[in-house]
């Protein structure tokens, strides 16, 4: 094992595994909204794609490098419907198994030993652990208690070393929300300080009440520092499919391209063709995917609320961000929910130490499910 491999310390999803294990060796039946990988079918109409494709000979052969150009065009018709943005598909776009494949790949292409990358205080762990991966040094940007990310806390040291900027809105875990406007302010930063900015949209459809997400890349000239991460995983039930795309900023996708090149073969056709028909439907298929979501968490917000607990319900997200009880530590709080009602969460110290004292919720289960859970974390947390 490599030196930077083994100076990274153990993942905290492997400990959550162990501990699940563990108890359903033991005969417990559990209800598991801690991992947050949707429950849902697939589109029909994607199922259709795929099933068709499979009988292709053109699988036979390697993908495309970049992207194929169905996937390019539907995504590129996607954010000019969806959010008014318009991209060069050869230039500016480019297919990936998953946003997380490519968040790794874009740090570990762009960073080195004695770089920074600015990282949110509580984050989903793939910001930091290629970070590391690359030798560079993750610095944890507080947030405001509003949850937008305070830029005056950033050193003029850690600005001056800083490569990458990662900003997650909406949040995971948090579930903060923020507003075009702000996302101008993070745009600003970048400019300033010369900075690629990676924004993570992964739940850009999962939106409630009026609220719509809005892309880094509606700022005007965002693209000339800035790039963006889009997955079917969330918005269309297709995490184990293993499509997404970055787009945004030329030179960082070339970049990023180059890196990927080095060490794979493209996106599999497959999955690309699955993803054009995903966006392609875009606007039929995610209202149902969010209705769902919203029923979820409307249930399950009230049921904690007739339990006493203070809950927000948040306007993004498949998640609820709660704070572990008075007298339970992180592991305490899990263990206890495992071994008593049997339900699975995650701790908020997954997300980084500033998310000790918080544990996430995912509404990954029906609404019936959601309220045995509620009723247990309500039994164990009174």
């Amino acid at each position: 094992m490599s030196h930077t491999l083994s100076s990274i310390p153990p993942y905290v999803f492997y400990e959550l595994d162990a501990r699940r294990a563990k108890y359903r060796a033991a005969g417990k039946t559990l209800i598991d909204v801690g991992i947050g990988s949707p429950d849902g079918p697939i589109p029909a109409v994607v199922v259709e794609t795929m099933q068709r494709v499979a009988a292709d000979r053109a699988l036979s052969g390697y993908p495309h490098f970049q992207s194929h150009p169905e996937f390019a065009a539907a995504v590129t018709g996607y954010l000019a419907t969806r959010f008014g943005v318009t991209i060069d598909p050869a230039r500016e776009l480019l297919a990936l198994a998953g946003s997380k494949e490519g968040i790794a790949e874009l740090v570990l292409a762009h960073t080195g030993p004695g770089d920074v990358v600015l990282v949110p205080e509580v984050y989903y762990p793939v910001y930091t652990r290629s970070t590391l991966l690359a030798g560079a040094e993750p610095v944890f940007v507080p947030f405001l208690p509003d949850g937008r990310l305070d830029l005056d806390a950033i050193t003029a040291d850690q600005a001056r070393r800083a490569r990458v900027m990662i900003i997650n809105y909406p949040g995971n875990p948090t579930t903060v929300s923020v507003s075009l406007d702000e996302l101008a302010r993070y745009v600003a930063f970048a400019e300033a300080h010369d900075v690629l900015l990676l924004s993570d949209l992964a739940y850009s459809e999962l939106s409630f009440d009026g609220y719509v997400v809005p892309s880094v890349l509606q700022v005007p000239g965002a693209s000339r520092v800035a790039v963006e991460t889009h997955t079917c995983s969330k918005s269309f039930n297709m995490a184990g499919v293993r499509v997404a795309f970055m787009a945004g900023n030329a030179a960082a996708i070339a970049r990023l391209d180059a890196y990927r090149s080095n060490i794979g073969y493209g996106v599999s056709t497959m999955a690309q063709l699955a993803g054009a028909t995903a966006f392609l439907h875009a606007a039929e298929l995610v209202p149902p995917i969010v209705a769902e979501y919203r029923a979820r968490r409307d249930c399950l917000v009230a049921a904690l609320r007739t339990g006493g607990w203070e809950v927000t319900p948040p306007a993004s997200t498949m998640y609820l961000w709660l704070d572990v009880p008075a007298g339970f530590g992180d592991w305490e709080w899990v263990d206890a929910l495992m071994a008593g009602p049997g339900v699975v969460v995650t701790p908020g110290l997954a997300f980084g130490d500033a998310g000790k004292g918080k544990f996430r919720v995912s509404l990954v289960q029906t609404s019936e499910k959601l309220l045995q859970a509620a009723d247990g974390i309500l039994t164990v947390g009174r």
